[in-house]
């Protein structure tokens, strides 16, 4: 009983005096912590048989013998102890990092040689296996500094894109979440079916990052809507063909109407005439 409360104790007191250094990883401090105490617990456990007269050759070869037995019972587990500790060794992510998976999203809260407990950003509790983690591709969002925030704005076809980029760029470089190195880049990006989409392309710390992307979006609206350029709704215009000026064979297909895609639009009243476009 003295050694079970002894191995706690010097599991806890070896990580503060390990902490104290400044160079323990946050990951690293539950696995520490446990093997210190069952090793110190094993040899307790050893030593006091030993004690009770006890042969302890015969005590370490059965506990060899069910080292095994339980190893091949539990292979699933070792599994788990085996992608821990390489995770450790490696260490794509650290306690405190957001990470992406196909099966899960959230913050890493602790890392432990069987599983990983992650918090999701609306504050579900996932009990992940080491596992599960090893065996699949891992997106880190916070590993790195600086991270790209990417936004597109559409604007109307009869605007001046120049313009339009010259706005965005101004705005983006004057905000102060936003690094200067790189430097700000509004490029045309495609030309949609009602605007033309320009993206910009702006830098900002990872802590900044969410923070930095709405200001950015807010503010460039306002920026365009400020300087006369238009932000257009998808649209459609439609046309309405006249029957009696299509050869006879072609007038039932002529009556149909036909749509198309346009940044502008038009409305077409009931006896069949195009409206003036609004």
């Amino acid at each position: 009983m003295i050694g079970y409360i002894i191995a706690g104790y010097a599991g806890r007191g070896a990580v503060r005096l390990l902490d104290r250094t400044g160079r323990l990883d946050p990951t690293l401090k539950p696995i520490i912590r446990s093997v210190i105490r069952y090793a110190i617990i094993v040899i307790v456990i050893v030593a006091a048989l030993g004690q009770l007269g006890v042969a302890t050759a015969s005590i370490l070869a059965a506990l060899g013998g069910a080292v095994l037995a339980i190893g091949l019972a539990l292979q699933g587990t070792l599994s788990n102890i085996a992608a821990g500790l390489m995770l450790i060794w490696l260490r794509p992510f650290r306690a405190g990092d957001y990470i992406e998976t196909n099966a899960v999203a959230g913050t890493v809260e602790e890392l432990n040689l069987f599983n990983a407990r992650i918090k999701t950003w609306d504050g579900i509790y996932k009990f992940v296996p080491n596992s599960e983690l090893w065996s699949t591709t891992i997106t880190n969002y916070t590993r790195n500094p600086t991270r790209l925030v990417l936004i597109e704005f559409g604007i109307a076809y009869e605007n001046d894109i120049a313009k339009g980029r010259q706005i965005l760029a101004d705005f983006a470089s004057t905000h102060p979440q936003v690094l200067q190195d790189p430097p700000v880049q509004v490029v045309p990006l495609t030309l949609g079916d009602s605007s033309v989409v320009l993206q910009l392309r702006a830098w900002s710390t990872t802590p900044d990052f969410w923070a930095t992307r709405w200001d950015l979006t807010e503010g460039g609206k306002n920026a365009l809507e400020q300087a006369g350029l238009t932000i257009p709704f998808p649209q459609h215009v439609i046309h309405f063909a006249d029957p009696s000026a299509a050869p006879p064979q072609l007038a039932s297909h002529a009556a149909a109407p036909q749509v198309s895609h346009h940044s502008a639009s038009a409305t077409a009243n009931q006896s069949g005439q195009e409206s003036p476009e609004t």
